[in-house]
């Protein structure tokens, strides 16, 4: 089978992309992301789901956005410090765009799917940042997603993120989530170990 074809195939043409986000508070419409990793996955040789390429930034927030300092506490952000390396969020979404663009092409398949743990958050506020920003060609599908957190509990019956992982043999170092980065990697780890328990070959 043709490696470009396999992605295509194992999830019928759509592009699963793990997604974890850190922001400003709850409303989608309103606060602000702060924090944004993105991991995309391959198909290895053997027909196994492995992840591929790691995407992070830190991003300032939009205007007019509102800030809930209870959540700077909770995930541990300073907007303030120069260390975070924070840019704008037209300019993190339209890197964050071309780059799955480019992974979806390759594999050739037509819409991505955010794949995230209590996606309905995650997947909100990507819709409400492509919105705002004007963003015309959006990869991400409007309303299918994969949910972890539901995939857990159906198949190994934890839906917490630190608890799924435990179960399925991943070390979860509490110390580092409500870190974007730290939780998107995890997350796409355990997406790798739920999707290959079910490993299909395509009928000739």
């Amino acid at each position: 089978m043709n490696k470009k074809k396999h992605l295509y195939y194992r999830f019928k043409g759509f592009y699963p992309i793990v997604i974890d986000i850190e922001t400003s508070g709850l409303d989608s419409n309103i606060n602000a992301i702060l924090e944004i990793a993105l991991i995309t996955f391959k198909i290895d040789k053997n027909g196994w789901l492995k992840k591929d390429q790691i995407i992070h930034f830190h991003i300032k927030p939009f205007l007019n956005s509102k800030i809930n300092y209870e959540s700077l506490i909770h995930n541990k952000i300073n907007i303030n410090s120069s260390l975070r390396g924070a840019i704008s969020e037209y300019n993190a979404f339209n890197k964050i765009i071309k780059l799955i663009t480019k992974k979806m092409k390759k594999n050739l398949c037509n819409r991505s799917i955010i794949v995230a743990h209590n996606v309905v958050f995650d997947h909100n506020f990507i819709m409400s940042s492509i919105e705002r920003l004007g963003i015309t060609i959006n990869p991400f599908h409007p309303f299918t997603t994969f949910d972890t957190s539901t995939i857990s509990s159906f198949i190994i019956g934890q839906n917490i993120l630190f608890k799924a992982c435990k179960k399925i043999g991943l070390y979860f170092n509490m110390k580092y989530s409500h870190s974007a980065l730290y939780d998107s990697l995890l997350t796409a780890s355990l997406f790798c170990k739920l999707i290959n328990k079910f490993k299909f070959k395509k009928k000739k």
